[in-house]
């Protein structure tokens, strides 16, 4: 059975649900449209995870793909696989070096004044024993996010903005702790911004990010691999209510041959 949107819990999808969430194919590299409210793998105490999943993405190679790099349980959108052992160490060294381009869409409360900006704050474990939460800290690592307002609104009597968000480092939380900092949580963040805790009923709308864009400098010559992640049905409504004019329909893209390495 397939994730239910409405409540964001989760059961194993089958073979033709998993692939149908392709974004994109070749030789090296897979990318998946991630769920909302799906871990990507097994945490300490384990349980269900998309990883469950990936047997179905083999097409035809004797291992299944791997996860290139993570994005947060409650975060849908784009998220790269290796297909295999050669692929897997070129894109974590992509990712490590920061050439891989991310784009995120956010909803966020309120909104910032100006219509683009960096924000420019050193991130840190917020306590040892709260897991991967984390906190603005003077002496933490460096972080910096660059953001661009998409549309504007109000949702409920409270103003909203769609913004736009360029990661430029990859800390844990970087863009929840980013906004919240600035006094403009995510919509729907029960742990940076002013959702309830709990499990996330039907009636709430889910942590409003979506990881929207990845450019994959894969090829040694010609343009990166640029894929895009629809927007998911738990944001659709604060993003129509900003101007989002819906997405084109999307085909998978996959070309003919596998990229260089």
């Amino acid at each position: 059975m397939a994730r239910d949107r409405r409540s964001f819990s989760y059961w194993a999808m089958t073979p033709e649900e998993t692939r149908a969430r392709l974004l994109y194919r070749d030789g090296l590299m897979l990318i998946l449209d991630k769920p909302a409210g799906i871990a990507v793998h097994k945490g300490p105490k384990g349980g269900q995870s998309l990883e469950d999943d990936f047997d179905a993405l083999r097409f035809g190679l004797p291992r299944k793909p791997a996860l290139a790099h993570r994005l947060d349980r409650e975060t849908a959108g784009c998220l790269v696989l290796g297909r295999h052992h050669k692929a897997l160490e070129k894109l974590g060294l992509l990712f490590k070096q920061g050439k891989i381009g991310k784009t995120y869409w956010a909803i966020v409360e309120g909104g910032p004044d100006a219509q683009q900006g960096l924000i420019d704050l050193p991130l840190g474990r917020l306590d040892a024993t709260r897991g991967w939460w984390m906190k603005a800290d003077p002496a933490g690592l460096p972080s910096q996010t660059r953001w661009t307002i998409a549309g504007r609104g109000e949702i409920d009597g409270r103003a909203i903005a769609w913004l736009e968000l360029e990661p430029l480092t990859g800390r844990t939380h970087q863009l929840r702790v980013h906004c919240a900092a600035q006094g403009w949580p995510i919509l729907g963040d029960s742990v940076y911004g002013t959702a309830p805790r709990g499990n996330i009923s039907q009636s709430a709308p889910g942590l409003q990010l979506l990881a929207r864009r990845v450019s994959v400098p894969l090829a040694k010559t010609g343009p990166p691999i640029v894929v895009e992640a629809p927007a998911p049905a738990h944001m659709l409504r604060a993003l129509e209510i900003c101007g989002f004019a819906g997405d084109p329909p999307r085909a998978i893209l996959e070309p003919g041959a596998a990229a260089e390495v």
